[in-house]
């Protein structure tokens, strides 16, 4: 290992806060352990719990068989839905194979759910803002697919058809770079001036928070170092605001191991943050191996504190409840994600 040349400045690493788990994740993780603890296994969970590779790896480990579509999940199992949310559809497909479901989409999710089935009851067509493809995007458009655009962007903001421009109505993705979205919104209402807005921010608020610390922070990062999956879409929206904001060099990860020195050439300040799925284990993983090269000097920047919790779903508390096991609100425990660095997991 050799430790690399910097600017002559002490080295140094910001550390953003808030990161990593957001409530909607916590709920989600801690649904499919608590399924596993009071089922046990096999508990089928449809797509990915939450975006993130170990997450995944360590659930497989433990008894979760994850699965791409319900027609996978043998009839009459248990299978748990995905923070990202489902469409009706989906609970079609569940019911009629007889399937024990557990619906682990977020609240705030469902919140944007319940929006689209409201302006579609109210014969709006909603641009929903977001990327085609995404687990999220299927499961809101799904409510209403005879009444849903996908808009990806500003550049299709700039050209997207409507049949009725005064009757129109925008949502968005939880997950998306706020800046961006309000960019596409911008246009869309220069475009479409009865545009609706949703009664609140649908980009959930722990997005938001983790793109200010980045924002704050950008600045004096030679480079910024997000933690997260390459299909997590609030992980790869934390690279671009850092770079957008001044970071001159940013980079996602899964594994400390991943990161390559040959980013730290000259380099005297990393960011270091989390995507909204990431456990903190992998990012105190990353610390070390920065600390190992001579960047053991942390310093928080800190945009909010957060200490809302989403009770778990109905389904598993009637269970736990009826076991004798009292889960309102459960919070996550780190050490049941255990370390990415030098682990079988891998």
């Amino acid at each position: 290992m050799t430790v690399p040349e910097s600017a002559g400045e002490q080295r140094r690493v910001l550390l953003a806060a808030p990161r990593g788990y957001c409530a909607g994740v916590d709920r989600a993780v801690v649904t499919v352990e608590k399924a596993l603890e009071l089922y046990g296994p096999p508990v089928y969970v449809r797509k990915e719990i939450v975006h993130n590779k170990h997450v995944v790896r360590t659930l497989e480990k433990r008894g979760a068989i994850f699965v791409e579509e319900t027609d996978e999940v043998p009839e009459g199992a248990r299978v748990i839905f995905s923070a990202h949310g489902v469409s009706p559809a989906v609970h079609a497909e569940a019911r009629a194979l007889s399937l024990r479901t557990i619906d682990a989409t977020c609240p705030l999710v469902t919140k944007v759910h319940r929006e689209a089935i409201r302006f579609a009851g109210e014969d709006y067509t909603i641009l929903l803002v977001g990327h085609t493809g995404h687990e999220e995007v299927e499961g809101t458009a799904g409510e209403a697919p005879e009444n849903t655009i996908v808009v990806e962007n500003p550049e299709h903001a700039a050209v997207v058809e409507v049949p009725n421009p005064e009757k129109l109505a925008w949502l968005s993705q939880t997950t998306l770079s706020v800046d961006e979205t309000m960019q596409t919104v911008a246009i869309l209402r220069e475009r479409f001036p009865h545009l609706q807005d949703p009664p609140s921010d649908d980009i959930c608020y722990a997005t938001q928070n983790r793109q200010v610390a980045v924002k704050q922070m950008a600045a004096e990062c030679d480079l910024m170092i997000v933690v997260g999956s390459q299909n997590s879409s609030n992980s790869k929206r934390l690279v671009e605001v850092a770079l957008e904001h001044g970071s001159r060099d940013g980079h996602l990860v899964d594994y400390a191991d991943e990161i390559d020195e040959a980013w730290l050439d000259g380099v005297s300040t990393v960011g270091v943050t989390s995507g909204a799925s990431v456990p903190e284990v992998l990012v105190r993983d990353v610390l070390d191996w920065l600390a190992e090269r001579g960047y053991a000097d942390v310093s928080a920047v800190t945009a909010a504190e957060e200490s809302l919790l989403f009770a778990l779903p109905t389904e598993l508390r009637r269970d736990l409840k009826a076991a004798g096991q009292e889960a309102a609100k459960v919070k996550h425990d780190p050490s049941s994600i255990p370390s990415g660095r030098g682990t079988e997991l891998r």
